[in-house]
C-alpha cells in the first residue's frame, strides 16, 4: 500500500531524534575513539602552551632584569586574553558552530604563540600572551562542550577525563623540554614558545576529521546534515555488541534562546554558581601552578633546581587526571568535587609550610595528581549545567570569568607575597581551594548519569512550559 504524503509527515515527526539516539548508542564506538585522540592531541598543545611562560618565565627575568611584579603583569595580561577568549569563543560557538569555533580558535592562538617567541620586551610579550590567551581559552571552554554533546551520558565523565590526560601531558613534555633546552643559552627559552605554536598542525588534521556537533547541528535545524554520521555510528555500536541498540528517550525540544538568558530566572543560579566555582578554581589552581618556578626561586632555590623541583611535579598530571576515571560517572559529581578540593588544600599548605625537601616534594606532587583529578570532574560538570541552545554561551561565561579570575590572581600573588612571605601565598591558595570545592558541594546542581536536558529540567523551572525549557 502506497504512503501518503500526510502518512510520510506523520512518521518523520514521530522518529526519534538524533539526539535521543546518539545518547542511546551503549559503547563509545571507533568513530568516536577517533575523535577523541584528535581532541586530546588539541588539549596537549594548548596545556603545553598555557604553561609556556610559566616555565620561561625564571630565564627571562634573568635576561631582561625583571621583578616579580613584573612577571605577574605578564602572567595576568594572558589570563585576560583568557577571559575574552572564553567569553566570546561561547558565544560563537552557539551561534556558528562547535567545529568552526575550535579549529578557528587553534589557528589563532599558534600564530601568537609563534609571535611570543619574537618578542624584544615586556610589553611586546604581554600584548602577544594576550591574543595567545584569547585563543586557548576559545578553543577549551568550546572542546568541553563539543565532547558534553558528543558522547553518552553514561560515559561522557570518563571521556572527558581519557582526553585530559592526553591534554595532560603536554605539562610534563613542556616542563622537560624548558628544563633541557633554556641552560643552552640566554635566548633559548624562545624556543618554548615555537614549541607551544606546534598545535597548528594537529588543528589541520581536524578540521578535516571532527564533524559538527549532531545537538548544535539538530538545534539549528539542521538534522539533515548529522543524519548518515548518527546512523553510522548505530551501525558500529551493532557491530561492537552484537546486538539491537536501546529504544531511544526522547528529550525536552530544543529551541533558540538569547545570551539573557543566563541571568534570568531560571538560569541565574547555575550562572552564578559556575562562575564562583571558576573564580576559586583559577586562584587556587594557578596560584600554585604558574607561580611555583618564581615563587621556588624566591624561596632560595637556583633557577635550575627550580626547573628541575617543577619537571618532576608535571609528571603527576596524566595519572591525575586519569584516577578520575574510575568514579567520575559513578559518584555524584559535586560531592566528589567537594572531597578532592579540600584534599589539595591540604597538600598546599603542606606544601608552603613545610622546610623538608622530600616533603616539599611529595606534597607537590599530591597537590598536582588532585589538581588534576579535581579539572577532570570541572571539565565534565561544567558544561552539564547548561542547556544545549545556551551551553557554549553559558561554559564560556563561567570559564571566562575565572580567567578574570585568574587575571586579579597575577597582582594577588606578588602582593601576597611581597607583604606576607612564600608561606602566605599558599594559605590564600589553599583557601581559595576549601571555596572553590564548599560552592560546589552545597549548591551546585546534581548531574551525575543524567541527560543534558533532564538536567535542565531542575525543580526551579518545573513550572515553565516545556516549549521554554529545552
Amino acid at each position: 500500500m502506497a504512503v501518503t504524503s500526510d502518512t510520510s509527515d506523520s512518521l518523520e515527526r514521530t522518529a526519534p531524534s538524533l539526539v535521543a539516539r546518539m545518547n542511546r548508542l551503549p559503547v563509545v564506538t571507533r568513530t568516536q575513539r577517533s575523535w577523541l585522540v584528535l581532541l586530546g592531541a588539541l588539549l596537549l598543545f594548548d596545556m603545553a602552551d598555557l604553561n609556556t611562560f610559566a616555565y620561561a618565565a625564571p630565564a627571562i627575568r634573568e635576561q631582561w632584569d625583571l621583578t616579580v611584579g613584573d612577571v605577574g603583569v605578564i602572567t595576568s595580561a594572558a589570563f585576560l586574553g583568557m577571559f575574552v577568549g572564553s567569553s566570546v569563543g561561547g558565544w560563537l560557538a552557539d551561534r556558528h558552530g562547535r567545529k568552526r569555533t575550535i579549529i578557528g580558535a587553534v589557528f589563532f592562538y599558534s600564530a601568537f604563540s609563534l609571535a611570543s617567541a619574537g618578542a624584544t620586551g615586556m610589553v611586546d610579550l604581554a600584548v602577544y600572551r594576550v591574543l595567545t590567551g584569547v585563543g586557548l581559552q576559545a578553543m577549551v571552554a568550546v572542546l568541553m562542550t563539543y565532547v558534553a554533546e558528543m558522547y553518552p551520558q553514561y560515559c561522557r565523565g570518563r571521556v572527558q577525563s581519557t582526553g585530559l590526560a592526553v591534554g595532560l601531558a603536554g605539562i610534563p613534555m613542556m616542563a622537560w623540554f624548558a628544563r633541557f633546552i633554556i641552560p643552552t643559552g640566554p635566548s633559548a627559552w624562545r624556543w618554548i614558545f615555537v614549541l607551544g605554536a606546534a598545535g597548528v598542525l594537529v588543528g589541520v588534521v581536524a578540521a578535516r576529521r571532527l564533524p559538527e556537533s549532531v545537538r548544535w547541528l539538530e538545534a539549528r535545524g539542521r538534522a539533515d546534515q548529522a543524519r548518515d554520521l548518527v546512523e553510522r555510528l548505530e551501525v558500529e555500536a551493532r557491530r561492537t555488541t552484537g546486538r539491537e541498540l536501546p529504544i531511544p528517550q526522547e528529550e525536552p525540544p530544543m529551541v533558540r534562546a538569547t545570551t539573557a538568558e543566563l541571568f534570568g530566572p531560571v538560569l541565574r543560579r547555575r550562572t552564578l554558581i559556575t562562575s564562583l566555582m571558576l573564580v576559586f578554581l583559577a586562584v587556587g589552581f594557578y596560584g600554585f601552578n604558574s607561580w611555583v618556578p618564581t615563587l621556588l626561586i624566591e624561596h632560595g632555590l637556583s633557577a635550575e633546581q627550580s626547573l628541575a623541583y617543577t619537571s618532576v611535579l608535571s609528571l603527576a598530571a596524566v595519572p591525575g587526571a586519569l584516577l578520575a576515571w574510575p568514579f567520575i560517572d559513578r559518584w555524584e559529581r559535586k560531592y566528589t568535587l567537594w572531597v578532592v578540593e579540600s584534599l589539595v588544600a591540604v597538600g598546599i599548605l603542606v606544601f608552603g609550610f613545610t622546610s623538608s625537601e622530600g616533603i616539599l616534594l611529595a606534597s607537590g606532587l599530591l597537590v598536582t595528581l588532585l589538581l588534576q583529578t579535581g579539572t577532570s570532574f570541572v571539565y565534565t560538570y561544567l558544561p552539564e549545567n547548561f542547556p544545549t541552545r545556551l551551553r557554549g554561551t553559558g561554559t564560556g561565561f563561567a570559564n571566562g570569568i575565572g580567567r578574570l579570575a585568574g587575571f586579579g590572581s597575577g597582582f594577588l600573588i606578588p602582593a601576597v607575597f611581597s607583604g606576607l612571605g612564600f608561606t602566605a601565598v599558599f594559605i590564600v591558595v589553599a583557601g581559595a581551594m576549601v571555596a572553590m570545592g564548599l560552592t560546589v558541594g552545597v549548591f551546585g546542581e546534581r548531574t551525575t548519569n543524567r541527560s543534558l536536558e533532564r538536567i535542565s529540567e531542575s525543580p526551579r523551572t518545573s513550572a515553565i512550559p516545556a516549549k521554554e525549557r529545552a
